[in-house]
């Protein structure tokens, strides 16, 4: 009998792989036939770790078969790759067990006639697992691109920008697991208030490194307290946390949070405004929008109105009715590839033109929105310059009215957070010099 975790894993690395959804949605399905937590700790890991290190899984199944990996049948390697993953880097899983279900998952996907290689290859695979083989590090792209498992264009890259030593730092980062970070909502609690309530309820916290109003999940399940029914916090990753922090708008001020869902830089920046101010929380998909209404409810954010915008044309906003506008544009998502390391697979470089095109227009779009001497935040999760400083750069050599306050991209090797970007730029009443990345003063997040 296949162990469910397994068959559960199976499933959804099938739906991932066909597009049909994306791994947490894929994930969460899968979960649901799961009773006991221990299958669905183990489906995750699976899941994850499978799609994580698919460049190492592939190299080493592909000293092992004959014939290239792309003549498989999908289901096959499939099977493979999950199996291969269990083998080499969940050393507590007995081999014989792996081994055993991945022949069963192979039969059951209707390909009997490769049961016999799924077993040959996996025993071979288990026999040299302590002395595996590897491209030679002297060739630095194709060492790290294979052992850390990225895409060999995104390694080079990074390789060109920051050295070898600095890029395999960040590879690491990107595949150790990523740990739960806590925003907390400052309509209701304060971080210490909160920790201690959690820890009440069995859930050991720590204070974020860098975010001022975040916990780091040590030990617990937060979302199964009262205070996460309750809305006391939220679910947001640390370098998320401190573009909210970024934007720093003033007490009173009126805020369009123009790509909002779910909701985490909408409750950071209502709290930063106060009772005075007012935000308004936008986004253009149907589903976004009501994922963001129940986060607002929820939170019981009492100066925020949901309201969808639509995907083209003018927006519906006075021109000039915002002290602050915040795009959190929607962007390549590379600098978030450790907690979404399908990511690496579903990118390539002639994706970031298609992506900066789209960001600049929405810039444009939203500008006349920000009063004289109001701020326009422009942020993404990318690590890419060509989502980043370059639709900067564009923007502000076509709008004299607008400059470069402050600048920063945080980077996973040197801030230990994944790689966000922000840019705040003012609108200036007269028309003054436009200003640059390269020689205004950056901040860091």
């Amino acid at each position: 009998m296949i162990a469910p975790a397994r068959r559960a894993a199976i499933d959804a690395l099938a739906v991932i792989d066909a597009g049909d959804l994306d791994m947490g949605s894929a994930i969460a399905k899968a979960r649901a036939a799961l009773a006991d937590e221990r299958d669905r700790a183990l489906l995750l890991d699976i899941v994850t770790g499978t799609l994580r290190m698919q460049a190492a899984l592939d190299y080493q199944l592909s000293l092992r078969v004959k014939r290239p990996l792309a003549k498989l049948d999908a289901a096959v390697l499939r099977v493979l790759r999950m199996s291969a993953f269990q083998l080499l880097y969940s050393s507590r899983l007995p081999a014989s067990a792996v081994i055993n279900d991945a022949v069963e998952l192979t039969r059951r996907s209707g390909k009997s006639s490769a049961a016999g290689l799924t077993n040959a290859v996996l025993r071979s695979l288990a026999r040299d697992r302590e002395s595996l083989q590897w491209p030679s590090p002297e060739n630095p792209g194709e060492y790290l691109s294979i052992v850390h498992s990225h895409p060999r264009w995104l390694v080079d890259r990074w390789i060109d920008r920051f050295g070898a030593a600095a890029t395999e730092s960040w590879l690491t980062f990107n595949n150790a697991p990523a740990a739960m970070c806590l925003a907390v909502n400052r309509h209701l609690v304060t971080r210490e208030s909160l920790a201690k309530e959690l820890a009440d309820a069995g859930v050991k916290t720590q204070p974020t490194a860098r975010a001022r109003h975040g916990l780091v999940v040590v030990e617990g399940k937060p979302l199964g307290t009262a205070a996460f029914t309750e809305g006391r916090f939220i679910i947001q990753d640390e370098a998320s946390q401190l573009i909210g922090e970024f934007a720093a708008p003033a007490t009173g001020a009126t805020a369009l949070d123009l790509c909002a869902s779910p909701g985490g830089k909408t409750l950071a920046i209502s709290a930063a405004v106060g009772a005075a101010g007012t935000v308004i929380a936008s986004d253009v998909r149907p589903q976004r929008v009501r994922l963001l209404a129940r986060t607002i409810a929820r939170c019981r954010v009492p100066n925020a109105t949901v309201v969808h915008v639509p995907a083209e044309g003018a927006l519906p906003f006075a021109p000039a009715s915002f002290d602050l506008v915040l795009i959190d544009a929607p962007c390549s998502g590379l600098g978030t590839v450790r907690r979404d390391p399908d990511i690496r697979w579903r990118r390539s470089a002639d994706d970031l033109p298609r992506f900066a095109a789209a960001q600049s227009a929405l810039l444009s779009r939203a500008a006349d929105l920000v009063k004289p001497g109001g701020q326009l935040l422009y942020s993404t999760c990318s690590s890419e310059p060509e989502e980043n400083e370059n639709v900067v750069e564009g923007f502000l050599s076509s709008r004299a009215d607008f400059a470069l306050e402050r600048s920063h991209q945080t980077l996973p090797f040197r801030d230990h957070l994944e790689a966000f970007f922000g840019a705040v730029l003012l609108r200036t009443s007269a028309g003054t010099s436009v200003g640059t990345l390269a020689g205004t003063s950056s901040e860091r997040l």
